[in-house]
């Protein structure tokens, strides 16, 4: 690739850092705007160019590829990144998915913004928000945790840290190891509702809704095939010694914070955890002092 870059001349303007997503499943679900840049582009830095040649054949695409993955990118990313800087596109894809994304092409997306290159996304299929949207579990909030560490110890202090948290959280796992990470998020998290999503767009795909207890004895009597999104609610947000307050004390605290400039539902949601309340008993409180 040295010798392109030296052919590319001395463009003064870079060249655009294109971050396209591919099906994470069905081929039907690749966007035509993904198949014009991926045709267009004379470039394209892809994690298994086998297995992304087969997804540009089906598309009837002939840019050339380079590999671009984990075990590479330290050495081949700052090649990439002269091949920008030198007026060329760049298109950037994983395996499935939204590149950068639990993926190395966040490093050659942060490497090309250091070095004043548009970076530009190009949206589609996504794992994690599938799962998300189809869990039946709060969206309002979420936290992206991707696939936990693989030692115990790490595993066990990126779990205690995110115990408390009262946002829906998404992981990441393979067949191999679901078994043992749904015992550790079990044991960090406790007993909540969760989802297990399967095959994400594929023949397959399923969905298995319940608690976590249930899920993981589920995992371990049918040894689990495909890839996984692990869906879990978040942390009760009612702190377990929280002191109790009259009526007037929370609308009190509701209209302090509103008039501070915050909106009315955040006051609600501060004001419920200060108080050791529901946000619904909040709710009415407000409502019933607002005389509706």
């Amino acid at each position: 690739m040295a010798d392109d870059i030296e052919r590319a001349g001395e463009a003064k303007k870079p060249g655009t850092l294109f971050l396209c997503a591919t099906p994470i499943g069905n081929l039907e679900d690749m966007t035509y705007r993904a198949v014009r840049v991926l045709k267009e582009a004379p470039l394209i830095a892809a994690e298994d160019t086998r297995h992304t040649r087969h997804l540009l054949t089906h598309f009837g695409i002939s840019t050339r590829l380079v590999s671009y993955h984990e075990h590479n990118k330290a050495e081949k990313g700052p090649e990439l990144i002269e091949w920008l800087l030198a007026g060329n596109d760049l298109a950037c894809v994983s395996d499935a998915g939204l590149p950068g994304v639990a993926d190395p092409g966040a490093r050659l997306a942060a490497d090309a913004i250091a070095a004043g290159i548009r970076v530009v996304p190009i949206p589609g299929a996504n794992a994690a928000l599938s799962a998300l949207i189809a869990s039946g579990i709060d969206t309002t909030r979420f936290s992206f945790v991707g696939f936990l560490p693989r030692t115990k110890e790490k595993r066990r202090v990126c779990l205690s840290e995110i115990a408390g948290r009262t946002d829906t959280l998404i992981f990441y796992e393979a067949p191999h190891r679901l078994v043992e990470t749904m015992k550790a998020i079990f044991a960090a998290l406790g007993d909540r509702p969760a989802v297990l999503a399967r095959e994400l767009t594929k023949k397959f795909e399923e969905f298995r809704r319940g608690r976590l207890s249930e899920l993981m004895a589920w995992c371990e009597d049918n040894p689990p095939r495909g890839e996984f999104v692990i869906v879990v609610g978040g942390a009760e947000d009612t702190p377990e010694d929280a002191q109790t307050s009259e009526p007037e004390d929370v609308v009190e605290t509701v209209l302090a914070l509103v008039a501070d400039g915050m909106a009315k539902k955040e006051a609600i949601r501060e004001t419920a955890k200060r108080t050791g309340l529901s946000r619904r008993d909040v709710y009415q409180a407000v409502l019933e002092a607002e005389g509706k």
